[in-house]
């Protein structure tokens, strides 16, 4: 994230998106500008779009991390205390659940904040059509994070002004994920095709423009299994990105910011005694994914020296690869030259073993200090939009389409060429390409529920004990928290946690 968005948005939160609340800092109020006084310049509206951004990295930390990667087929977080680890999770006692509840919301209210004000604004409407489209594209990115995490939630798209207004919207119950994504889509697709139509690299700040817009068409589309829609938006993506063999896969490595490939990433920026790291540093994802323990005082984790970590950096309880995926799905004897191995995953550094497999580099913060993990994030790739061709082609029945698509993925990959065996195999082996080339990359628990075979996998690949132990298959989608129940005088429940009885504790 720039400086310029930081402070921009400091100064949003307080003085346009939250007009009704008190802003902590002592300013001069004659200078706040109301909001409907704002949204007259261009330079007003990207501030406020700005402004959009910010709760994305409040969303995107360890806990969410943990929910989503750590305890799926593919990684375990053994040992952890932490209760997305486990299982260990109720209405109650819902862990990462609180956080996406409340900021994917604050994502939603500050993106249709900002959608009313472009509204109101006496710009242009092609001035305007930009502007409105890319927040457009976020709040479908906000509404696709949270069907993903709950399932069905509160949908609405209304300008909150007042306390009636919050007091309706608090009031409105669990609605369908399918309709919410269809009317997304559909706002999309009246958006996406007049952005230009180039990457996310080559926008002004790397922000979401039409790259994003048909990503999040194919992303929601996919999981309502509307595979034409599916289809057209990531046919556009491919005629925006090309042949991937261009992009290196090294370049996929957190550390290594807004590359060519990368159709969405969460911006971190940490200066030692400057701008702090903007999510929570306790929550950073930096600390469970390196090797583990570290020797106080040293470099030297898991018993191996890892100059480019440094001294400095706070380890907890790590996510780790299961036995699935580093002896079955990225076996060295069966794909002993695929390139993503080493830096997806590594048993030695520098030619010393590690006692076990650990993460690998793509996810480490070189030099990181403490929590300060300066990474960004990736979210959403160009691979990842040729892997859902493939996926739309096979159900499609259009098999030579599908396998020539799965095999730019591999052919990038430098693993052979599949040959087609059967409808049931193919689908399978894009399953397994997903899990190959996206590891690690956020979307692992969404793949499985959507493909309908969460609760199969993680029960017969995810080894720590006590998750297995707490695992119900109502646990595929995260409660709402039982506080926003209350809030909502009830109108929410968690009706699949009731027939565990899990909604009492």
């Amino acid at each position: 994230m720039s400086r310029m968005k930081k402070y921009i948005s400091i100064f949003l939160a307080c003085a346009i998106l939250f007009p009704m609340a008190s802003c902590a800092l002592k300013e001069d109020a004659s200078v706040i500008v109301s909001p409907y006084d704002f949204f007259e310049t261009p330079a007003q509206i990207r501030a406020a779009l700005n402004g959009c951004y910010d709760p994305l990295n409040r969303i995107h930390d360890l806990r969410y991390y943990i929910a989503i990667e750590g305890s799926t087929d593919l990684a375990i977080t053994n040992h952890s205390a932490q209760p997305d680890a486990r299982f260990d999770i109720n209405p109650a006692r819902p862990g990462s659940a609180t956080n996406t509840w409340q900021y994917g919301y604050y994502g939603v209210r500050y993106c249709l904040s900002t959608i009313a004000g472009i509204h109101r604004s006496s710009l242009s409407e092609a001035e305007k059509m930009p502007f409105e489209a890319e927040a457009r594209i976020l709040l479908s990115y906000y509404y696709y994070v949270l069907t993903s995490f709950f399932g069905d939630v509160p949908f609405y798209e209304d300008y909150v002004e007042n306390e009636d207004d919050m007091l309706r919207i608090a009031q409105i119950g669990r609605m369908s994920a399918v309709e919410t994504r269809n009317t997304l889509i559909e706002e999309l697709k009246l958006f996406v095709p007049s952005l230009p139509q180039v990457r996310t690299h080559d926008q002004e700040f790397n922000s979401c423009g039409a790259a994003m817009g048909w990503m999040m068409i194919a992303k929601m589309a996919a999981w309502n299994k509307q595979w034409d829609d599916v289809i057209t938006a990531c046919e556009h993506l491919v005629e925006i990105y090309g042949d991937l063999n261009q992009y290196d896969y090294n370049d996929v490595m957190f550390r290594n910011k807004n590359t060519p490939e990368s159709i969405f990433e969460i911006n971190h920026e940490w200066e030692e005694g400057g701008i702090d790291y903007y999510t929570p540093s306790s929550l950073a994802i930096s600390a469970i994914v390196m090797p583990y323990p570290r020797t106080s005082g040293t470099a030297i984790y898991d018993g191996v020296t890892i100059s480019e970590l440094g001294d400095k950096s706070t380890c907890y309880r790590p996510v780790a690869p299961t036995t699935y995926m580093k002896s079955n799905l990225a076996s060295t004897k069966t794909y002993p030259d695929d390139v993503r191995r080493p830096i997806n995953m590594v048993s030695s550094w520098e030619g010393k073993n590690f006692n076990t497999t650990w993460m690998g580099p793509k996810f480490w913060c070189p030099d990181v200090y403490y929590n300060h993990d300066r990474n960004n994030y990736k979210i959403f790739r160009y691979a990842d939009a040729l892997l859902l061709l493939a996926e739309a082609w096979c159900e499609k029945a259009d098999y030579s389409k599908s396998i020539d698509y799965l095999n730019r993925v591999r052919s990038r990959a430098h693993i052979l060429p599949y040959v087609f065996v059967s409808e049931v195999k193919l689908r399978g082996e894009i399953r397994d390409e997903r899990a190959r080339e996206l590891f690690g990359e956020w979307g692992r628990k969404y793949d499985l529920v959507r493909w309908g075979i969460w609760y199969d996998q993680v029960v017969a690949f995810n080894t720590y004990t006590e998750a297995m132990k707490n695992i119900r298959p109502c646990h595929e989608y995260y409660p709402i928290p039982d506080v926003q129940c209350a809030r909502s005088g009830r109108v929410l429940t968690n009706p699949e946690y009731d027939k565990y009885n899990l909604s009492a504790e």
